[in-house]
């Protein structure tokens, strides 16, 4: 089954500026898909229609066989970056009480489920990259999504912190048996946790099993030559 199908969606941001032409894919249910691409290639645009953020120019975009905007407590969402006053002396799990179906069971259960029961009385401002990633999934699974959307999930992590960061997203996907759409321009991991690979530079360049699409030509056509692909064990 097929939880999210796009078909020849194209968006510009104004008649001089197009971000997408012409992209069809399906996505399909609870398996983890990743979109990659150089920056600048219309992946993050791409995420934004997905969760009804932006509507496209053309063509049209169906989660659950629904417009996105009437399927959105279906939906956790979780952005690149997170704009806050980092002097505010906000708590973790004050943090996450803000959102719907907050009980503080249930807040305990997802920072469980994210490694994160450590951080419930740690300020938000003064959490590091990977912790506060780690935060924003605990809120996303508060609303017991069907769907989990990450939008360059290890910007701001350490280089050492990435592996098990991705680890951490396999045994999420794992345990709550959900959908994951992750956009990243990273390549070294895809083969590692992902069952479907989405190749996007403003079009569609391909769509399949890791094993079928990151071939030395492709990872040339979207990086230049001098970038190879370099698996990291996560187990």
């Amino acid at each position: 089954m097929n939880v999210v199908e796009l078909n020849n969606i194209s968006f510009e941001y104004s008649k001089d500026i197009s971000v997408i032409d012409n992209v069809s894919f399906s996505i399909p249910e609870k398996q983890t898909t990743m979109l990659i691409g150089p920056n600048g290639s219309g992946k993050t645009t791409l995420l934004k229609i997905m969760i009804g953020l932006l509507q496209p120019t053309s063509g049209t975009i169906r989660v659950f066989g629904k417009k996105p905007k009437d399927v959105r407590n279906e939906i956790g969402y979780v952005p690149q970056k997170l704009y806050f006053d980092t002097t505010f002396p906000l708590s973790v799990i004050e943090f996450l009480s803000f959102s719907d179906n907050s009980s503080r069971e249930k807040i305990m259960e997802a920072l469980e489920s994210v490694g994160a029961t450590d951080l419930m009385s740690s300020r938000i401002g003064e959490l590091s990259g990977g912790q506060l990633q780690r935060t924003l999934i605990a809120r996303a699974l508060l609303g017991a999504p069907k769907i989990l959307f990450l939008d360059e999930p290890v910007s701001g992590i350490d280089i050492g912190g990435e592996t098990d960061f991705y680890q951490l997203i396999k045994t999420i996907q794992d345990k709550h048996d959900i959908t994951i759409i992750m956009v990243s321009h990273e390549v070294n991991v895809v083969s590692q946790i992902a069952d479907q690979v989405i190749c996007i530079n403003k079009e569609m360049l391909c769509s399949g099993s890791p094993d079928t699409t990151l071939l030395p030509e492709l990872i040339e056509q979207l990086y230049g030559k001098n970038v190879s692909l370099y698996k990291h064990q996560c187990k």
